[in-house]
């Protein structure tokens, strides 16, 4: 479950005027290029609701809610946001880029989706990747004709170029999510004795205090729990000379608006003594990610990214230890386009954002990853994490 806070965020203070109006003046160019997509690809009617797409395009975020609220999109229109009257005061209207109509308990949202699209149409029908199911279904039954598509054909291009604004809060973010991570090196917080949840509490306490204002996860695995990359940080006891993962993000919101930006860091310490073997298997993992951020310039295909680190972990030895993906795209989403993996072909393009986070792990003895978030940039990858790489042995 994220945690909250209703504190101001240090790092993206209202005061920031000049944060708040460069957002407003991205949304007109962001509803530009969308339609403008719309058009490429043939695509009739957008459908933004549940998701990163919707805060993306309107500053206003859907709660996970059974009742309906979406973007409806159509060439030449002003788009509609449907939200449910009790949702509607959440709502920062902005009059010249989108209407808002609040719907009531009595009336059906689906219908009035419908209407608005049209019950005949028989084009293509974008919506939301993680809109729910029912309404899909909803609406095709009322749309028969219509073909629906991901919405993600159109918006995930387009999100995965990162504008300054967008590149300017990433980097914010991550370096309040540096400060904790200069914490956990700097052995200000204690691991051995305490349970990894006790840790993972702290660690959350911290990115709040550093500026986010939603922690979205704080993944700790110690000992042998280190060798499961998505490991649930529970009740074990964390003993003397053993690696810990320390996995963690959260988001920090533009003023005025519902968009947050994501971090999202890996380091991993040693409490007291170093292994020779984990010193070794770690002086890898740091050369492999140091491989695949010297790589990630704009033009190369994010496969050879993937390649550029797995191929320095399989030289030695320890390939079938790498079990997942280089990276992944970040912004309002943790997880979004492009993915740094094999197959992978598309061409990074300046104003991509990126984990790069190799991992060595192995079952029932330990594991240890290494992340930063780099962007893509004219001239060159920028990593926007500094916190150190090195392997740090914490006070037992």
């Amino acid at each position: 479950m994220p945690v909250t806070t209703p504190r101001a965020t240090a790092g993206a203070a209202a005061s920031d005027s000049h944060v708040h109006d460069a957002v407003a003046r991205s949304f007109a160019e962001r509803l530009r290029r969308t339609r403008s997509r719309m058009e490429e690809l043939d695509v009739d009617v957008l459908l933004l609701s549940q998701g990163g797409d919707l805060p993306w395009l309107t500053g206003y975020t859907a709660m996970p809610l059974e009742r309906l609220t979406v973007l409806v999109v159509r060439p030449g229109d002003q788009p509609v946001l449907l939200v449910p009257a009790l949702e509607e005061p959440r709502v920062t209207r902005r009059g010249e880029l989108f209407d808002v109509r609040p719907w009531s308990d009595v009336e059906d949202p689906l219908d009035l989706v419908s209407d608005l699209v049209g019950r005949r149409c028989s084009g293509r029908v974008g919506l939301s990747d993680q809109a729910w199911c029912k309404t899909l279904l909803g609406l095709q039954a009322r749309i028969g004709a219509a073909r629906f598509v991901a919405a993600s054909l159109v918006t995930a291009p387009l999100r995965a170029v990162k504008d300054e604004l967008e590149a300017e809060m990433l980097t914010r973010v991550a370096h309040a999510a540096d400060d904790v991570a200069r914490a956990i090196q700097a052995s200000e917080v204690r691991f051995v004795g305490r349970t990894e949840r006790a840790v993972a509490d702290e660690i959350a306490e911290r990115l709040l205090a550093a500026g986010h204002d939603r922690v979205d996860f704080t993944i700790v695995g110690s000992g042998p729990n280190a060798a499961s990359p998505h490991h649930e940080s529970g009740a074990r006891v964390i003993g003397p000379d053993e690696t810990v993962v320390c996995d963690f993000g959260g988001r920090m919101t533009v003023p005025g608006t519902d968009v947050g930006y994501c971090s999202d860091i890996t380091r991993t310490v040693v409490t007291g003594r170093c292994s020779r073997e984990v010193a070794e298997c770690y002086a890898v993992l740091q050369e492999a990610q140091e491989a695949a951020v010297r790589s990630a310039s704009s033009g190369v295909p994010a496969e050879d990214v993937d390649r550029a680190a797995r191929s320095v972990i399989e030289d030695a030895g320890l390939g079938g230890a790498f079990i997942h993906r280089t990276g992944h795209g970040i912004g309002i989403e943790t997880h979004e386009e492009p993915y740094i993996v094999s197959g992978n072909t598309a061409p990074l393009v300046a104003g991509n954002a990126f984990s790069v986070e190799p991992g060595i792990y192995l079952p029932g003895r330990f594991g240890m990853r290494l992340e930063d978030i780099v962007l893509a940039t004219p001239t060159g990858p920028r990593r926007l994490n500094e916190a150190p790489h090195e392997l740090v042995c914490v006070e037992a």
